[in-house]
Parts: structure tokens; sequence; C-alpha cells
């Protein structure tokens, strides 16, 4: 080999090198399995622009509202997110109403979030997300027997093998995973 052709080779590896270290996952907008950043109060992390910008001024999507909704849930900031889903528009979608009663049940007001569970499941019955929630809200209300319903439903749209399945079977196998 030649001295160019080695530069040229180590330059081509060192750039193969660099692009996968800068490459990551990609998830689908809306992917349940999937959180966004979360931003510092009053912002909203804008997934056109990859960034937080501020509340009042962002022009984002009803399904980035709701998507953020649920990534500041899933942080533990439960008022914020419930104050994001206020903001969404359409507010009888099966993600907004899944998320809002993920939010309450969080808060500790089961029953409001089962409400809002079964608004969700007269929306969507496939939506196997907000029935691994339903049947763990059935787990804290003692109601194991309902909470196998759910399941039971879950492998019925996804199988065994979907996380919701797996999720919802270890809560009723030990609640303590709630």
């Amino acid at each position: 080999m030649t001295i160019m052709t080695t530069r040229f080779a180590s330059i081509l590896l060192g750039g193969c090198l660099a692009a996968s270290l800068f490459s990551g996952p990609v998830f689908a907008v809306g992917d349940d399995n999937s959180t966004m950043p979360t931003c510092k109060k009053g912002e909203i992390y804008d997934q056109k622009t990859k960034k937080c910008v501020k509340q009042q001024s962002a022009n984002v999507s009803d399904e980035n509202r709701t998507d953020y909704a649920y990534s500041l849930a899933k942080a533990g900031r439960y008022e914020e997110a419930l104050a994001m889903l206020d903001t969404v528009k359409d507010q009888n979608s099966a993600e907004v109403l899944n998320y809002r009663g993920y939010t309450s049940r969080k808060l500790g007001r089961t029953d409001e979030g089962i409400s809002y569970y079964l608004q969700s499941v007269k929306l969507d019955p496939q939506y196997a997300k907000v029935r691994e929630y339903l049947g763990e809200a059935y787990v804290i209300k003692g109601r194991l027997d309902l909470a196998r319903e759910q399941l039971d439903t879950i492998k019925a749209i996804c199988g065994t093998t979907c996380e919701e399945y797996q999720d919802l079977n270890a809560v009723i196998l030990d609640p303590s995973k709630i």
C-alpha cells in the first residue's frame, strides 16, 4: 500500500467511527416506549427543532404536546404533565386520555385514572398501553380479576412477548412493582 492509500483508508475509517459515535437510536413520534427529553418548567421540547422552547410561544402539534406530557409524567412531574395535557386542543384522543389517567393514578387518584382509561379504551380498544395501565390500576384497587382480564386482552392484541403484557403480568405476580 502506498502512503496515499493508507492515509485515505485511515480517514475513511475515522469518518465511519465518528459517524457511528454520533448516530443514536431513532424513535417514532408517539411511541409509548420512548420518552423525549424534559425541559425546565415553562418550556416544552419541540420535536421539530430538537430543543426546548418557551411553552407560551411554542407552535407545536397536539401530538408533540401529548408525547411531552407523557415524558413529564415518566419523570415524576405529574402536575406539569396534567397542565401540558390541558394545552392539547383535541382532548378526546386515546393517548391524551390514557396519559391523563396515568398521571392521575400516579398522583394517587386511582379512581379518576380508571375513568380516563375506560374512556381511552372506548376510543381505541386495541391500544395495549392503556390496557396495561388500566390493569395496573385494578391491581392497586385489589381487583386482580379485572387486571387479569386486561392481561388476556393485551395477549390477544400483541401476544405474550410485548412489553405491555410482560409489565402487567409482572405487576399482577408482584404488586410491589407498581
